[in-house]
C-alpha cells in the first residue's frame, strides 16, 4: 500500500470535520491521500500544488467503517439456496474450508455496504458446524476478483456452541446433539491439533516427510496464536464454555454475538476478552435470543470490556450498521464508544489494525464522508473512498448512491 517514491496521485480532503477516532477531531481539517495510503491528517497539513482538492466543507469525515462479523459475498441476496455457501453441513468440524473461495463479490450487499459507510468486512463462515472454517477480511468494493481486495487471510477461524450445531446435528442422529457433545467435538479437535503440531516438529527435526493435514494445520495456527478464535455464542453458560475450552488451549478468543454476556461483564473486562455484539434489530427468535437486548450491549461497554458492533449481514442489513450504534447510544452507550465499536476496536480484535479502522498516517486511504454527525439518523455517507479512489457518491439529484461498477473497476 506504500508509495516510497511519492509518484502515486495524491488527494486532499479539506476544511471538513475530521473524527481520527484514534486521536482527537479536528475543526476545518485536512486528510491527505497519496494512493493508497493516508499520508497526513490534521489542521496545518500542506497541500501539494499537484494534489487533487476536495472541499468537504460543513461534512464530517471519518475511517470507514469495519464490519467484524458478516456473511456478504456467502450468502447472496436474491440468489436463495443457490447463493448460500455459509456452511459445509456435511460433518461437524471444517476448520480447512476457506470463506475467500466462496464469496461474490457482486453480491448487491456489498453496494448497501458502501451506503452505510463500510470500507472494510471481516466475511466468516457460518454457525452451522461446531468449527466452521477460515474467515477472510477484504475491502467491500475496488477489485476485479475478491483476492485484488484481500485485507488479511489469516484473521481468524470461526466456531459455534449452543443451539445452532446442536440442532443441525441432532437432526441427523449424529453427534453432536447436546451442548456437552459440541464441547467434546471441540477439545478432540484440538487434542488432535496439539499432537499433530508436535509430530510435525519431530518429524522436521529428524528430517522425515510429514503428510500434511489441511484441518489441523488450521487448528495449529490457532493454538499458536497466528489466528483468532471467533466464538458464536449467545447464552451465559455458553460463554463461560468459550472462556473454559480458551483457558484449556490458550487460544486468542473473541466472542460473537455475546446475547448474554452483560451476565458475565466483569469476568470478559477483567480476562480482556473482546465482544463483537449484535445483531440487535433481531426478534427473539430462538431460546438463545430471550434475553437479546440494546441495553446489554451499554452494559458490557460500562464494564470495561472493548465491543464492537455488527449486523450478522444478511440477518440485518449490513448498512444499518451505523443505525445500532446509534441505538445503542440513544440507550446509554458513550458516542465515542460508538464509533471505536465500529471501527478501531473491531480492528484491534481482529489483528488488523495496522491497516484500517482510524484516520492516521500510514493507514490505508479508506475514507468516508458523512453529509454531517453518521450517529444522527438524518446523515448519510455522501463519499466513499477505498485504497484512496472514490469509489461510491450519493447523488442528491437523482436521489440515489452511485458505485463504481466492473467495467469501471477495470478501466481504474
Amino acid at each position: 500500500m506504500t508509495d516510497p517514491r511519492g509518484t502515486s496521485p495524491l488527494t486532499a480532503l479539506v476544511n471538513g470535520y475530521v473524527v481520527p477516532v484514534a486521536s482527537a477531531p479536528v475543526e476545518r481539517g485536512t486528510v491527505l491521500l497519496r494512493g493508497g495510503t493516508i499520508v497526513a491528517v490534521g489542521a496545518d497539513v500542506e497541500i501539494p500544488a499537484d494534489a487533487t482538492v476536495v472541499d468537504v466543507e460543513g461534512k464530517w469525515v471519518l475511517p470507514g467503517f469495519v464490519e467484524s462479523h458478516g456473511h456478504v459475498g456467502i450468502d447472496e441476496e436474491g440468489n436463495g439456496p443457490i447463493g448460500n455457501d455459509v456452511n459445509e453441513m456435511t460433518r461437524p468440524t471444517t476448520p480447512g474450508v476457506r470463506a475467500i473461495d466462496a464469496v461474490n463479490i457482486d453480491d448487491e450487499g456489498f453496494r448497501d455496504a458502501l451506503s452505510g459507510g463500510i470500507t472494510s468486512v471481516v466475511v466468516k463462515p457460518g454457525s452451522g458446524n461446531v468449527i466452521g472454517g477460515q474467515t477472510v477480511a477484504i475491502k467491500t468494493w475496488g477489485g476485479r476478483t475478491i483476492d485484488e481486495q484481500v485485507i488479511s487471510e489469516s484473521v481468524s477461524v470461526k466456531s459455534a456452541l449452543g443451539e445452532n450445531p446442536k440442532r443441525v446435528y441432532g437432526e441427523k442422529k449424529q453427534m453432536p446433539s447436546t451442548r456437552l457433545g459440541v464441547a467434546f467435538i471441540l477439545r478432540e479437535a484440538f487434542a488432535k491439533a496439539q499432537h499433530y503440531a508436535a509430530s510435525r516438529v519431530a518429524a522436521e527435526k529428524k528430517g522425515e516427510p510429514f503428510a500434511r493435514d489441511l484441518d489441523l494445520e488450521v487448528l495449529a495456527r490457532v493454538l499458536d496464536g497466528e489466528l483468532a478464535w471467533d466464538q458464536h455464542v449467545h447464552r451465559h453458560d455458553d460463554i463461560a464454555t468459550a472462556i473454559r475450552l480458551a483457558d484449556e488451549f490458550g487460544y486468542r478468543l473473541v466472542i460473537n454475538h455475546g446475547t448474554e454476556g452483560h451476565k458475565l461483564a466483569d469476568v470478559l473486562a477483567e480476562r480482556d476478552i473482546p465482544v463483537i455484539y449484535g445483531p440487535m434489530l433481531t426478534n427473539r427468535s430462538k431460546v438463545e435470543l430471550r434475553d437479546r437486548a440494546i441495553t446489554n450491549l451499554v452494559a458490557l461497554a460500562k464494564a470495561g470490556v472493548r465491543v464492537a458492533i455488527t449486523t450478522d449481514h444478511p440477518v440485518i442489513p449490513i448498512n444499518l450498521l451505523v443505525t445500532q450504534a446509534t441505538l445503542a447510544v440513544r440507550d446509554g452507550l458513550p458516542r465515542e464508544t460508538a464509533l471505536e465499536a465500529l471501527t478501531t476496536n473491531p480492528a484491534s480484535f481482529l489483528g488488523l489494525g495496522g491497516r484500517i479502522g482510524a484516520l492516521a498516517e500510514g493507514l490505508d486511504a479508506d475514507v468516508v464522508v458523512w453529509s454531517g454527525d453518521p450517529l444522527d439518523s438524518m446523515s448519510r455517507a455522501e463519499r466513499v473512498f477505498i485504497d484512496g479512489r472514490e469509489v461510491y457518491t450519493w447523488d442528491a439529484e437523482a436521489g440515489v448512491g452511485r458505485a463504481v461498477e466492473r467495467l469501471g473497476r477495470r478501466a481504474g
